[in-house]
């Protein structure tokens, strides 16, 4: 069982790269099921999801060859099944993008349920299924998984309007239609940078689809997928995180590989609290010297401040003078890490989908444990900034979404170190 252990406290100078974004890869590893040929895919970090997401491909049929630490080549020419492994499927999230590209391209697909981060609930998949139907397939979930069949050898394209903005649902739909008989047209479509991303790496295989980017996206299918060269996005999300790190902690950090259009959300909300940011070219210099003002913060879809921020952000606001508001305005259970801060001595309190974060002049090292992918990064927000040593537990949660996270902060200053400890359970204890 991995551990973290920080000594809290200390500014951090120096830069870091940003590695492939996450939620771009989790979705382009699938499409690369649709692709009749080599494809190689360059910028993917090295987190535990990408692993995972290229063993259940492996698993499938694919043939994958290791380029290099970011780069793999993918051949799934010779797939031999589109039943993913349950144990393998079951402990990601975004193995749900399984189900848009193997029925985009064989009309048929059996996904075990998503796992992945648990935010005391269930990711609802609901406008997924509504997508896959209109488009002519049938859906049903029977025995931990999800059964996808077109009733023709082709889907037929369609339009489709999402009743609510959904990521997943977005690309998951773009997914199918792809090489579906005709035009597909997705309204009310989300407008994340990953989206653009996988639908320019469907375009450079082949495909044909206008206006990501925007909540219209036209699909003309196509018959087929043939190889190419892509390269991943930088991860927003990774980004932002290190910018939340120097405002809670102070200091000075180059931030580089970036697309900072993609980071105008995060600037804006760090910029209001009292944090300097100088934008270049794909590079920001993130700064904060004085003291951490008050601001609100909701979370929306993009072009608006991002969910997967939001816990970060908070933690940043514990150590800003004055009152502020945090609501969030995409997934519903998402204050899990609350009572961890609060160990740390940050006040704060949770109406529903509001929190109300009263500054504190410091926190106080404490054993914490992540919650999610995204609380962890809090939590390593949390400790880097606060007095005295913490304790972070779960750490794989973190693992899942950030590359090298110990040696990236260790290399900026930051008092971090990761332990292995016996796992109780193991050792008969409890």
């Amino acid at each position: 069982m991995t551990k973290y252990i920080v000594q809290g406290g200390k500014p951090l100078f120096g830069e870091v790269e940003i590695s492939g974004a996450k939620n771009a890869a989790v979705a382009i590893i699938p499409a690369a099921l649709m692709v009749d040929g080599v494809c190689r895919i360059e910028n993917l970090p090295q987190i535990s999801d990408v692993t995972m997401s290229l063993k259940i491909l492996e698993n499938l049929g694919a043939q994958i060859r290791v380029v290099n630490r970011h780069t793999v080549e993918i051949d799934s020419t010779c797939i031999r099944s589109t039943r993913t492994d349950y144990e393998l499927a079951r402990k990601i999230r975004a193995s749900y993008y399984l189900i848009g590209a193997l029925l985009g391209r064989f009309g048929h697909g059996e996904v075990a349920m998503p796992g992945g981060c648990n935010f005391g609930g269930v990711r609802p998949i609901d406008l997924h299924v509504k997508g896959f139907t209109s488009l002519g397939a049938k859906v049903t979930v029977e025995g931990g998984f999800i059964r996808a069949a077109a009733d023709r050898p082709r889907l037929k394209g369609a339009n489709i309007y999402l009743d609510v903005v959904s990521v997943g649902a977005t690309m998951n739909i773009m997914m199918a239609a792809a090489m579906a008989e005709g035009n597909t047209v997705i309204e009310n479509a989300a407008r994340e940078p990953h989206i653009v991303d996988l639908a320019n790496f469907l375009n450079s295989m082949g495909a044909n689809i206008r206006g990501a980017g925007t909540d219209t996206i036209k699909i003309r299918g196509v018959e087929r997928l043939t190889g190419g060269t892509y390269a991943i996005i930088p991860d927003q999300i990774e980004a932002g995180t290190y910018m939340a790190a120097v405002a809670a902690t102070g200091g000075q950090i180059l931030i580089k590989n970036i697309i900072p259009k993609h980071m105008d959300c995060i600037t804006a909300k760090l910029v209001e609290m009292g944090v300097e940011v100088e934008e270049n070219e794909d590079t920001l210099l993130v700064r904060r010297s004085g003291s951490l003002q008050r601001t609100n913060v909701k979370t929306l879809p993009y072009p608006g401040f991002p969910t997967d921020m939001q816990p970060q952000i908070t933690t940043v606001l514990s150590l800003a003078e004055g009152t502020s508001l945090v609501t969030e305005g995409v997934w519903s259970s998402r204050y899990r890490y609350v009572d961890e801060l609060r160990r740390m001595g940050a006040r704060i309190q949770v109406d529903d989908k509001t929190a109300v974060v009263e500054g504190v002049d410091h926190l106080t090292g404490a054993p914490i444990q992540a919650s999610d992918l995204r609380a962890g990064a809090a939590m390593v927000i949390a400790a880097l900034a606060a007095h005295g040593a913490s304790e972070i537990s779960h750490v794989q949660y973190i693992e899942r979404g950030y590359e090298n996270i110990v040696e990236k902060l260790r290399a900026v200053g930051a008092d971090i170190r990761s332990v292995e400890e016996p796992d109780q359970r193991e050792l008969g204890v409890g």
